[in-house]
């Protein structure tokens, strides 16, 4: 699989031997000891997937995460000594697509690393059959991972743009976060907690007011519910509870 990794680790030694795992897959990879050097690299260098550690000398993983995904949708998998739940849910919050603790076996993550890509690679690759499902001013291209808003392009990751996809496939009907979490994440690995803060993550990204949802709707005792047509969104007293707050 030829694809560009860049590795933004500051122990040169687990470099190293990520690197090496990943060139027997033919993979090209970039080594960068801190966030600065990353972005300064991304400039001229695009990468198909960023492995990235959280504790970097200056700006650390979360700040390097929130600044790149403002601009862009390449998959993102922290490998990372901070295994408390907090950690993780703050990762999956600023945009990663998942968390690897250390210590951790290199073959593990390069089938991870191997798997975010293909996932990537299978959403352009459908490009030509694209699909558009439009509701309030966005645009959403369901086999592009892309979504707009009038001319402008909002950044997806690709867990976000799965989540976003499965809630639009099936707009109307309440989703349970068992539902949405066997669907997208098909329980390979991870934690449904994760279902709760992605939704965050695209209320912040879709709505004037994340915390009274117009398109992404908690419904009571069942889950989450999508409204292609904003103006009938607004839930019953009766029915409705406040978002799930994000850890």
């Amino acid at each position: 699989m030829k694809a560009r990794i860049l590795i933004i680790e500051d122990v040169k030694e687990l470099a190293d031997l990520v690197a090496l795992y990943l060139a027997k897959e033919g993979m090209e990879t970039f080594w960068a000891e801190t966030a600065e050097i990353a972005l300064e690299r991304i400039e001229s260098w695009t990468p198909d997937l960023v492995i990235l550690d959280i504790n970097l000398p200056g700006m650390d993983g979360f700040q390097f995460l929130d600044r790149f995904r403002k601009a862009h949708a390449t998959p993102v998998l922290i490998v990372s000594a901070r295994t408390a739940d907090e950690d993780i849910i703050a990762g999956l919050g600023y945009g990663a697509d998942e968390f690897v603790s250390k210590p951790f076996s290199p073959r593990v993550l390069v089938a991870r690393v191997r798997a975010l890509i293909r996932r990537a690679e299978g959403s352009q690759g459908q490009a030509e059959s694209e699909e558009c499902v439009c509701f309030g001013p966005y645009a959403l291209l369901t086999n592009s991972c892309i979504l707009k808003k009038g001319s402008e392009r909002i950044p997806l990751s690709a867990r976000e743009y799965e989540v976003l996809s499965f809630l639009a496939a099936n707009p109307g009907r309440p989703l349970s976060p068992e539902t949405i979490y066997n669907a997208v994440w098909k329980n390979a690995y991870g934690d449904m907690t994760a279902v709760a803060v992605y939704i965050q993550r695209l209320r912040k990204k879709l709505e004037d007011d994340p915390a009274s949802p117009r398109y992404i709707e908690t419904v009571f005792g069942m889950g989450y519910r999508f409204c292609l047509d904003a103006s009938g969104a607004a839930e019953s007293p009766s029915d409705a509870m406040p978002p799930p707050k994000e850890e």
